[in-house]
């Protein structure tokens, strides 16, 4: 049977993807794309020597049933048709963690990836014996966040779901980890510092037998500087496995 993967999105992190997908660092027989920017698909599909089909829903794209799917679109998108989605027999990828923080994310065939950061495996082996605290720490250069003040700034405090709500693209970091800790509530501190070139996560956990601090320093994907370049890479490993 073949292997495809749907994509929906085909900006930075799709793009990334695509390009793993053409080097064989993914091993599928088709790509099937949908964007709401039909240009952007076409330019995607330019791009590739790989098999790739545009579609233009994602009825059309479930219709072709590939077995991995990965939203790569924003939260607006993973809202939109998260419904069908889980509807369907595919495994889903949801790179756009923050809109799970308001559905029912507990579907098993609902993956998303450690996206900027690392270490959720000790974190969720620590969550099963029980998280007493968790917060993380993102600073990040202006133009990441759409600010453009000239000296550091805390811009944000507060839980990690106001903090998707509020920064939809920069912060789905701070959702996945929520996702991993649920129903312990995550403290998020947000710091737009124009000295820093990278995004930097420091992340602290209290759980009942110790402590854990983990810190990550990415550089911006350098298509779009709202998002680290890693996250792309974790949802290309996630999809590795799926895939299998």
């Amino acid at each position: 049977m073949a292997k495809k993967v749907g994509l929906i999105g085909c900006g930075a992190i799709g793009t990334v993807l695509a390009d793993a997908i053409e080097r064989k660092v993914i091993v599928c027989d088709e790509l099937v794309v949908f964007d709401t920017d039909a240009a952007k698909a076409q330019k995607l599909k330019r791009s590739l020597n790989f098999r790739v089909k545009i579609v233009g829903s994602v009825d059309e794209l479930l219709a072709a049933k590939p077995k991995v799917v990965v939203e790569a679109a924003g939260q607006q998108a993973v809202r939109d048709y998260y419904e069908k989605l889980v509807a369907s027999n595919a495994e889903i990828i949801v790179m756009s963690t923050g809109a799970l923080l308001n559905l029912n994310a507990d579907d098993p065939k609902v993956h998303f990836p450690a996206g900027a950061i690392g270490g959720l495996d000790a974190i969720a082996a620590a969550a099963n014996a029980g998280i007493d605290e968790v917060t993380i720490t993102s600073r990040k250069n202006p133009k990441a966040l759409g600010k453009s003040n000239t000296e550091e700034a805390t811009i944000y405090e507060g839980t990690a779901k106001e903090a998707a709500r509020q920064f939809p693209r920069e912060m789905n970091v701070a959702a996945t980890l929520a996702l991993m800790v649920k129903p312990v509530q995550v403290k998020v501190k947000v710091i737009s510092d124009p000295k820093v070139t990278r995004n930097t996560h420091e992340i602290n956990v209290k759980w009942r037998y110790g402590d854990m601090t983990l810190r990550f320093a990415n550089m911006p994907h350098p298509d779009n500087p709202h998002t680290s370049a890693l996250a792309a890479w974790a949802a290309i490993q996630l999809l590795k496995t799926l895939l299998k």
